[in-house]
């Protein structure tokens, strides 16, 4: 009997490029952003629909369609239909979060097919880490082939994952940073995930630090131009435009602008220096899963995060 195969991946530009390769069996694309906004554990839920399409319409002015949306994830109502599903997913914690919503909705609706991933990262012969969709026609092929078959004991750790992340304590997180699965980059993705909460000194993430540092460091002409930068040089964020810009725009009270450069200003440099702490100047009032950001600071001393003062008891 012919494998009938389901193949879910990370947003329609992998979809697109399977499409060019001739795959031919059946594909759901994921469009969503979990690794922002509030989530909750029953992902198949009416409420989680309403929570995400809030969220995304508050802070990004985007439309969620819901048709679109339901028409897509029917695909796994017909799932008899299928022998295995095969998902298509990277490296960085944008998808990586992604990939546990996903498998928690598997598991919610109580699918129990095989299921393999394709994760892109580190390439043979490639200096920097790299997204499926750019990945030549060899080199994705060469992944497919390698793709591999999730356990039990994987899909308990993406259960016990997002439960936590929609929960209000994500230092539960903490050891399973040590946890040996077939997630090869799930310990880079927790670690990054921890420190996008504001550094206890400076009020700012890793990745904010980062992008000040880029400011300093290059001759940035425009926020356009610091995009760019900060789009290249994010690590294991896997951020798209809209997030980089809604960062940039937070972190503009450390810029002087003019129409042809990007300096840092005075408070850029203390920032850098750690010498205030500007969480509450910055307001960034990002929501991961359970927990609104503002409400924990990450201490470099403790390697975990610690309640944050103005929210204490």
């Amino acid at each position: 009997m012919t494998k009938q195969i389901l193949h879910i991946t990370n947003g329609s530009v992998l979809t697109e490029y399977l499409r060019e390769l001739d795959f031919t069996d059946d594909i759901l694309t994921w469009q969503e952003m979990l690794c922002e906004g509030p989530t909750i554990p029953s992902i198949a839920s009416e409420e989680f629909f309403k929570i995400r399409a809030k969220f995304l319409k508050e802070f990004y002015d985007i439309e969620v369609d819901d048709y679109e949306l339901k028409e897509e994830l029917s695909k796994l109502d017909k799932i008899d239909n299928y022998s295995e599903i095969h998902l298509w997913f990277e490296y960085d914690l944008f998808c990586h979060i992604n990939l546990l919503g996903i498998l928690n909705l598997l598991h919610q609706k109580e699918i129990k097919k095989p299921l393999y991933l394709i994760c892109s990262g580190r390439v043979e012969g490639e200096k920097n880490l790299k997204g499926l969709g750019e990945l030549n026609p060899e080199q994705l092929r060469r992944h497919y082939e390698n793709r591999v078959e999730l356990t039990d004991e994987d899909k308990e750790l993406a259960i016990t994952l997002w439960r936590t992340y929609c929960g209000k304590d994500h230092n539960i997180l903490r050891p399973y940073i040590l946890k040996k699965s077939n997630f090869k980059y799930m310990t880079n993705c927790l670690k990054a995930h921890l420190k996008r909460f504001p550094h206890q000194k400076s009020g700012l993430s890793v990745l904010e630090d980062n992008t000040l540092r880029l400011v300093r460091d290059n001759d940035i002409k425009s926020r356009h131009h610091l995009l760019g930068y900060s789009l290249n040089y994010q690590g294991y964020y896997g951020y798209g435009d809209l997030q980089h810009k809604r960062m940039i725009d937070k972190l503009s009270i450390f810029f002087e602008e003019t129409e042809t450069s990007i300096k840092l200003n005075r408070k850029g440099h203390k920032a850098l220096l750690r010498q205030n702490n500007f969480a509450s100047e910055m307001n960034n009032n990002m929501i991961y899963g359970g927990v609104n950001r503002l409400e924990f600071q990450f201490s470099v001393e403790q390697n975990k995060l610690v309640k944050t003062i103005l929210h204490g008891n």
